[in-house]
């Protein structure tokens, strides 16, 4: 009887200790993109430890190739907190029901998403074309506002699904078709022979936000933790000196480019080196038009789900108390409060 309670004890003991380390673990994803290689330096730095260690935690940080499949991953519960755009935060995890935050507005593209055609010149080349690319993703966005802004549609060309893993190889072999993709894999489209860009965000600056998203309700610890690593990595990557020249070099590798290739991608992201800039963009007014030019086209493509009978579906607040959609029904926010703390240094 005694050896049996005292069994009962260690496995009680046993479960309470893995609860614990369950608890003060967390698992964040992130996929290429300019914007978000500094991820992979944070963790190889050893500043994402340093970091989660100061608060207590363990991160466990994963790439995933597909840019869709991390985001899908996150939204499924597989992790804490994914890297995503904006518009695929509002249509992928709010949409399906979970409660979502940006943490960190990293940067927003400033021609680092382009359309590329082969024996083209404008916009208007693309009509009769298959257009490769993430469908139903920010490239779609951009593409429809692309086509909008020439007198087009998307009636006027046909959209063919295609992985950004495989986009790059695929546009080398279908000659007559374009492309919608973002960098690393523009670069490589771009150089291709007789590729054109015809289009780059930078014609419709601060509507594609890069993000690093995390589930409203999870760890403090963690959302600090990330905050804190992110803004170390900024000023790494910034500050000058050998060891900003570090960080582009171990970042061009991981995006399996050259530092001047990384450098060149850098001049059309426009980075968020500071929280304070960071914070500035969040209580911008126009980030409310944004989201609503955002919405009304998620909306119309049906991507607020069968049951969303209006664009006020969805409820998205912001940092200055202004809620676009239905107020019952808030799945994605834009929360300024850590970063507030990383910009007046108490974090």
């Amino acid at each position: 009887m005694k050896i049996s309670r005292k069994l009962l004890l260690a496995v009680a003991a046993f479960m309470l200790s893995s609860s614990a380390l369950a608890a003060n673990a967390f698992k964040v994803c992130w996929s290429h993109y300019t914007g978000w290689e500094p991820w992979q330096y944070a963790q190889d730095s050893g500043i994402l430890k340093k970091w989660a260690d100061k608060n207590g935690i363990k991160i466990d940080l994963t790439l995933v190739n597909d840019y869709i499949e991390s985001v899908n991953l996150y939204t499924t519960g597989q992790f804490d907190a994914c890297t995503m755009t904006n518009m695929d935060a509002l249509t992928i995890p709010a949409a399906g029901g979970v409660d979502s935050t940006a943490l960190i507005i990293g940067d927003y593209s400033n021609g680092n998403d382009g359309i590329v055609v082969r024996g083209g010149k404008t916009v208007a080349d693309l009509k009769g074309r298959d257009i490769l690319m993430v469908e139903l993703s920010v490239s779609h966005y951009m593409l429809a506002r692309a086509l909008s802004l020439n007198g087009l549609s998307e009636r006027d060309v046909k959209v063919i699904n295609t992985s950004d893993a495989d986009i790059a190889a695929a546009f080398a072999v279908q000659t007559k078709a374009a492309v919608v993709t973002w960098n690393p894999p523009l670069q490589q489209v771009r150089q291709q022979k007789g590729a054109t860009l015809v289009f780059d965000s930078s014609k419709i600056p601060g509507e594609i936000l890069d993000l690093m998203v995390v589930k409203t309700n999870a760890d403090p610890r963690l959302k600090k933790a990330l905050v804190g690593a992110w803004y170390e990595t900024m000023k790494a990557m910034s500050g000058g000196g050998q060891t900003q020249r570090n960080a582009i070099a171990a970042m061009a590798k991981s995006a399996g480019g050259t530092e001047a290739e990384f450098n060149a991608q850098l001049t059309t992201t426009n980075m968020f080196y500071v929280p304070a800039d960071a914070a500035k963009i969040a209580l911008d007014p126009q980030l409310v038009k944004t989201m609503d030019t955002v919405r009304k086209f998620s909306f119309a493509k049906g991507l607020f789900g069968t049951n969303a009978k209006n664009v006020d579906a969805i409820g998205i607040e912001f940092p200055n108390a202004k809620i676009l959609g239905d107020p019952k029904n808030i799945k994605l926010r834009f929360d300024l409060s850590i970063t507030e703390q990383a910009r007046d240094g108490k974090l």
